[in-house]
C-alpha cells in the first residue's frame, strides 16, 4: 500500500490529504434532504470504516468541528486499526459579551483540548467576523491563540475570506496554519480562483484548503487535479467522502494525480455511453 505523501505543520507530520467531515455530520451544501441523508445514512460505525481505509494509506488526520458522534467514530477507527488520528478541530465561540456560558471561549478550548485536539483552529464564523478590512488587522485573534496555546494545542485560522490570509501573515498571527477554500467551480469563494491561487503561494504558512470538489460539485478527477497542480508541496487537501469506496477511490485518484499519472478510477456506466465500450 502506497503511504500518501506527508508535510510538516507547526512541527507536527501531516498527511497532505485531510479527512474532511461535511460529509460523515450532515452539511451537504445542497439541500435539508440531503442533509438529513446524511445523518441517517451514518453513525460511529459506517464513519469508522471509512476512516479505516484512509488509515490504510496513512492518511490519518480528521477536521471537523466539536461533535461527539465524530468523536465515537474517530476513537472506534483508532481502536480498530492500532493508529492514533490527529485531530484538527474548528470550534465556535461567544466574540461577544453576554454569550451562553457554555459557549464561552475558555470552555470550548477546554473541550477541544479534552477531544485531544492537536490543530485548534477558530472556525470561519468567528475568524472572519473578526477580520477588519478597514484596519487589515483580525481584531483579538492573539487573545484566541494565546490560549490555545495555554492548553497545549497549535493555533490556526479557518477561513472563507481570502484577505485573512493576507493580514495574518502581515501583522505576525500566532498561527500555524490556515484553512482556506479552493476549488475549480469557485464555490463559495468571495473572489476568483486565480486571485486566492496566488494567496496560497504567497501564504507564509502551510495551507490546509477545503472543498476541492465543490460539495460534490465537480468530478473527483476534476476537482482533484486542479488543486493537486496549483497548491505548494507544504500545502494539503481536505476531502469528506460519503463511503469506503468514495474513500478509496479519492486516495488513489490523488496519488495518481501526484505523481503524474492519468487516474485510472473505473468509470461510471450508463446506457448513453455504451458505444464508447
Amino acid at each position: 500500500m502506497t503511504a500518501f505523501p506527508r508535510t510538516t505543520v507547526g512541527g507536527v507530520s501531516m498527511p497532505r490529504l485531510i479527512i474532511g467531515s461535511n460529509w460523515f455530520l450532515g452539511y451537504s451544501h445542497t439541500s435539508s434532504a440531503k442533509d438529513k441523508f446524511i445523518k441517517t445514512y451514518h453513525n460511529r460505525d459506517s464513519v469508522a470504516e471509512i476512516l479505516a481505509v484512509f488509515l490504510e494509506y496513512g492518511v490519518d488526520a480528521v477536521m471537523g468541528p466539536m461533535s461527539d458522534q465524530l468523536e465515537e467514530a474517530i476513537k472506534e477507527a483508532e481502536q480498530r486499526s492500532g493508529q492514533a488520528i490527529i485531530r484538527v478541530i474548528t470550534p465556535h465561540f461567544n466574540i461577544l459579551p453576554d454569550g451562553p456560558a457554555e459557549s464561552e471561549p475558555e470552555v470550548v478550548f477546554d473541550r477541544c483540548e479534552a477531544m485531544n485536539a492537536t490543530f485548534c483552529m477558530p472556525h470561519q464564523s468567528m475568524t472572519d467576523a473578526l477580520a477588519d478590512r478597514m484596519t487589515k488587522t483580525i481584531r483579538d485573534i492573539d487573545t484566541y491563540t494565546k490560549m490555545i496555546r495555554d492548553r497545549g494545542m497549535i493555533p490556526g485560522l479557518s477561513t472563507h475570506m481570502p484577505e485573512t490570509v493576507v493580514y495574518a501573515d502581515q501583522t505576525g498571527a500566532d498561527v500555524e496554519t490556515y484553512i482556506q477554500l479552493y476549488n475549480a467551480a469557485g464555490f463559495l469563494m468571495q473572489v476568483e480562483a486565480d486571485w486566492v491561487m496566488r494567496i496560497i503561494q504567497n501564504a507564509q504558512k502551510p495551507v490546509m484548503t477545503i472543498k476541492p470538489l465543490a460539495a460534490g460539485r465537480l468530478l473527483p478527477v476534476v476537482g482533484l487535479a486542479f488543486v493537486w497542480s496549483t497548491i505548494r508541496d507544504c500545502d494539503m487537501v481536505t476531502l469528506g467522502t460519503t463511503t469506503p469506496a468514495e474513500a478509496r477511490e479519492a486516495v488513489e485518484i490523488s496519488l495518481d494525480l501526484l505523481e503524474k499519472r492519468l487516474p485510472q478510477n473505473e468509470l461510471q456506466r450508463t446506457r448513453s455511453k455504451g458505444s464508447l465500450g
